[in-house]
């Protein structure tokens, strides 16, 4: 018997029923600007409810319908909302499910990574964490079957993230996922000031973001600070906030989404 993480926010953050799920997803895909590159190696993307940020993180995975039949595993790295967390994360169960389906754990890249400086296994630190949950819908519509390596980053420096990042680098069959959303609770207009800023040293290839610039900021300093990232383009293909969503415009969320090929 398999040991799993049952979905924590199936029903809140996304649709419980797997056909609604699968269709809502489908449509938000869909809907989606036509990509200009494709084959990407690596993503930043959103993790909000899917109706405040479905559709910018939709703009990223849309870019992997051309790749669907490469990548093979996913490296899916995003910050620790529910506990407090020094380092770095991975579980110890052997699968992670959602309403669409269970998504295998790639247990030898996690043995190979729980010796660096930082790693820990921690299913408390996974358990109720929505920023690595809410990617999976999208990843299983896009890319049907594939291993995962989930990974809570806490607090922690970007050498320790690039360090894991670079250990698991591979090659096409590989693809590196960093979920976080920008800035938090702005009104509408400095939120767009502040995000605009903050997606500017996104591209800039910034290891220096702080949590109020970005919530995942030290996955993303971690992804910059990597060796291998140092070789890709950055494009941002999305950026919204909830006040262009489905929320007001007195406190928002930003939303960014960027392709790394």
């Amino acid at each position: 018997m398999l040991n799993r993480r049952e979905p924590a926010v199936a029903g809140l953050f996304y649709a419980a029923d797997p056909v609604e799920l699968r269709e809502g997803v489908v449509a938000l895909l869909r809907s989606a600007p036509r990509p200009a590159t494709e084959h990407p190696k690596a993503l930043i993307v959103p993790h909000a409810g899917y109706p405040y940020s479905g559709a910018v993180a939709a703009a990223a995975y849309r870019h992997l319908a051309a790749a669907s039949d490469q990548v093979e595993r996913v490296v899916l790295l995003g910050p620790a909302h529910r506990v407090w967390l020094e380092g770095l994360a991975v579980p110890s169960v052997d699968l992670f499910t959602t309403p669409l389906g269970g998504v295998r754990i790639d247990t030898a890249a996690r043995d190979l990574i729980r010796e660096l400086p930082g790693v820990q296994v921690s299913d408390v630190a996974h358990a109720q964490e929505h920023s690595l949950e809410v990617q999976l819908p999208f990843l299983q519509t896009v890319l049907g079957d594939f291993s995962l390596l989930p990974i809570v980053v806490g607090q922690c420096a970007p050498a320790a993230v690039a360090a894991v990042i670079d250990g698991l680098w591979g090659g096409a069959e590989t693809l590196i996922v960093i979920s976080s959303d920008l800035s938090h609770f702005h009104p509408y207009e400095e939120a767009r000031r502040i995000d605009a800023r903050t997606s500017q040293r996104i591209l800039a290839r910034a290891t220096d973001l702080a949590g109020d610039e970005a919530c995942g900021a030290a996955a993303v300093n971690g992804l910059m600070a990597s060796h291998h990232a140092g070789d890709l383009s950055i494009d941002q293909v999305d950026l919204k906030n909830s006040g262009d969503t489905a929320g007001d415009r007195t406190r928002v969320v930003g939303y960014g989404a960027y392709v790394l090929h």
